[in-house]
């Protein structure tokens, strides 16, 4: 059977994770300006459940809308783990119509967000924060390669990569504690690439970006491993493989954790 090449995550791929690793959304209305929401979570339906202030032009231009509801985008924003010369990986721009949440729904959508999305803000939902619901219509993201549209309905089809949430403490420990391993990877990178700082940039299921940092600006690099994979065990080897030293240890399972060194024998 024929070794199936990595191509990288598709761009709803790419979307699903940003929402779920943003920690910075804002919601921008016409006339008003820019709100900084405390939850945000897409769901299925293709609903976005945000939480802003409950005193925000937001939540007074939603209720005074009425059922009809009012244009809303919802901006999200990916930072590296990493402090990078140019920290923000890609933006999201989710643009639908927004509409107010009457209180008896509420806490049942309360509830239904939580279960999915246990995010500590919703306790704040009756006190500070009110919820509001975005009617997802586009989609749009952005990074170094450029910007580039998503259907809603692949959108909706696809998932966050598996390892979204463990990628901040992957990376960071990365970079701290074994520079060596970038080294290692840096080697592998063409000679005109080599002249400034290389920094893990991000890890998914298909491969490792890189960022150069240089006098000459920032340059993002993707090495993708031979195949996508799903699991931290596939992932080790993944890394040992893209290192090129089997016996290495790379990102082990059960934890954020990165070895350099090899195995002896």
């Amino acid at each position: 059977m024929a070794t199936k090449t990595s191509t990288g995550p598709s761009t709803a791929e790419r979307v699903r994770s940003a929402c779920a690793r943003a920690q910075d959304a804002v919601l921008a209305i016409e006339g008003s300006e820019p709100t900084v929401t405390s939850v945000h979570h897409l769901r299925s339906n293709g609903d976005i459940v945000v939480a802003v202030p409950s005193g925000s032009a937001a939540t007074a231009l939603a209720w005074s809308a009425g059922n009809g509801g009012l244009p809303g985008v919802l901006e999200l924003t990916d930072h590296a783990p990493l402090a990078l010369r140019e920290p923000v990986r890609s933006l999201v721009w989710l643009r639908g119509t927004l509409h107010a949440v009457p209180d008896y729904e509420s806490r049942v959508l309360a509830d239904d967000v939580a279960a999915e999305h246990p995010h500590p803000a919703l306790l704040d939902l009756g006190h500070t924060s009110v919820l509001l619901r975005l009617s997802l219509a586009s989609a749009v993201v952005a990074d170094s390669s450029g910007a580039e549209p998503v259907a809603v309905e692949d959108l909706l089809a696809a998932h966050p990569d598996p390892f979204c949430e463990m990628e901040t403490a992957w990376l960071q420990h990365l970079d701290e504690d074994h520079s060596d391993l970038v080294d290692m990877l840096t080697r592998k990178l063409p000679s005109y690439l080599r002249t400034g700082r290389v920094r893990p940039l991000g890890i998914d299921r298909y491969g490792l970006r890189l960022r150069i940092e240089d006098h000459a600006g920032d340059r993002d690099v993707w090495m993708p491993f031979a195949n996508p994979v799903d699991d931290a065990i596939s992932l080790s080897r993944a890394i040992r493989i893209l290192v090129g030293c089997p016996f290495l240890n790379g990102l082990r399972p059960g934890g954020s954790h990165v070895t350099g060194g090899a195995a002896n024998g």
